[in-house]
């Protein structure tokens, strides 16, 4: 059974490595995938038999070994108690690095790509987390992340970009939303609603034309708000 560690040192005594393995280790190893794959090893546990007990799958295990895929808060939560460490020690990091949730805010997550251009099958597994302001949950709010593919809504939103939306049916003229068609795509875009009952979904790009589903497209597909976006969110690589 895992025992309770509270630092790096305890988690991989020096004497376990060679000189070479303690510098790939310094690069490697602060990476939540390669903290994983270690934990499970130490426990001798198969990818199998680590998410029967976590109540996730074989495959779920292996992408978060692979890098492939970023647990929510809530599973990483999950998989720190089970080993008996802190998420800082999972995340690579000392205790008392700023790992967890920062004070006054929440953290939600950022569900996998949504393209900005063709309505596109929305993809649900979780890439990333964000933080927001407490105070944004008001009155029970709820809000997610999702990342920009395309460049129909160029120049105001651009591929990478996370936008911050908040969890509503409905929507204001000219709100930005995350819109499903059939039921299953996702696309954002600009809305502009019609006194007839019409939706257009009208990109910033010129070069993509705008869409508009009659009242009865928009009962019978149907196009649905998931979302109004409330704040975009860029990262910049310099």
């Amino acid at each position: 059974m895992p025992h309770n560690v509270n630092t790096l040192s305890e988690l991989f005594p020096l004497h376990l490595f060679t000189h070479c393995d303690i510098i790939a280790s310094g690069d490697n190893m602060n990476d939540f995938s390669e903290m994983l794959t270690y934990l499970r090893k130490r426990e001798k546990l198969s990818q199998q038999e680590l998410g029967d007990k976590l109540g996730l799958g074989k495959s779920t295990i292996s992408m978060y070994e692979n890098g492939k895929r970023k647990p929510s808060y809530e599973v990483l939560e999950a998989i720190a108690d089970y080993f008996k460490v802190n998420i800082s020690l999972l995340m690579g990091k000392e205790m008392g690095t700023d790992c967890g949730v920062s004070p006054g805010t929440r953290r939600i997550n950022v569900l996998g790509s949504i393209r900005a251009g063709i309505p596109a099958e929305a993809v649900e597994d979780i890439v990333d987390w964000e933080e927001i302001p407490e105070e944004m949950c008001k009155g029970g709010k709820e809000y997610f992340g999702l990342k920009v593919k395309g460049d129909s809504m160029w120049p105001d939103f651009l591929e990478g970009d996370v936008v911050i939306i908040q969890k509503t049916p409905v929507c204001n003229n000219g709100n930005i939303c995350a819109v499903y068609v059939n039921g299953y795509d996702a696309t954002l875009k600009q809305i502009k609603l019609g006194d007839d009952g019409s939706i257009t979904l009208q990109p910033r790009n010129p070069s993509y034309p705008p869409r508009t589903y009659t009242k009865e497209e928009v009962e019978q597909l149907p196009v649905t708000i998931a979302g109004v976006v409330v704040e975009l969110r860029r990262k910049f690589n310099f």
